[in-house]
């Protein structure tokens, strides 16, 4: 199996198929089993690389989530208008929501019974992205571009939004959005948060 003109890694190919087992069968019906198999390497070696499916679950989130998306692209945005940021940052957001929505459905639908730890591990990933903008924020408070305000609960509140246009449209409604109409949310979207986080 390559990605472009390299070959994976044990570890890869071993990540490659817990996302794809995760995504059509949840945390919980995905046995290492299973993804060892798919992965071709014996399930020994999928616990040379991983000590657990705990820890190979959140490695699946490290690697395939927006929070490793997010930390590249702050960088990127810094020097864009705010505005222009944001509608950056949500666009990436909702394309990365999008091209891993097998697994965000089956995890929605199987949360609840999920082991103290797995919520633990998705807290923690989830408190990484706020994080990572709240950052961002932070630094054009401190620049005067920004009014003082919690930064984290302005990275919830934005992220929030469009996840909850996505879960709305994508999962509950299972409308597929065309590319105007999410041109429009987005610009709307940042036009109220900056509205109400932007210096007069």
């Amino acid at each position: 199996m390559k990605t472009g003109d390299n070959i994976l890694t044990t570890k890869e190919r071993a990540l490659a198929a817990a996302l794809r087992l995760f995504s059509a069968k949840g945390y919980l019906g995905a046995t290492t089993k299973e993804i060892s198999k798919s992965a071709g390497i014996a399930e020994v070696t999928l616990f040379r690389h991983f000590s657990s499916k705990e820890q190979l679950f959140e490695e699946v989130l490290n690697t395939y989530s927006f929070l490793p998306t997010i930390k590249s692209l702050i960088p990127e945005v810094e020097k864009l208008p705010y505005e222009e940021a944001l509608a950056v940052i949500a666009l990436r957001f909702l394309e990365t929501l999008k091209s891993r929505i097998e697994m965000i459905r089956i995890m929605q639908s199987e949360m609840s019974r999920y082991p103290e730890k797995i919520h633990k591990i998705y807290n923690s990933f989830i408190d990484g992205i706020i994080r990572t903008l709240a950052l961002y924020f932070e630094g054009l408070q401190e620049a005067g571009v920004l009014k003082e305000f919690d930064t984290e609960y302005a990275a919830r509140a934005f992220m929030g939004m469009f996840y909850s246009f996505f879960s709305a449209q994508e999962i509950l409604l299972g409308k597929k959005y065309r590319k105007a109409d999410l041109d429009l949310v987005i610009k709307e979207y940042v036009n109220i948060f900056a509205g109400g986080t932007l210096k007069k």
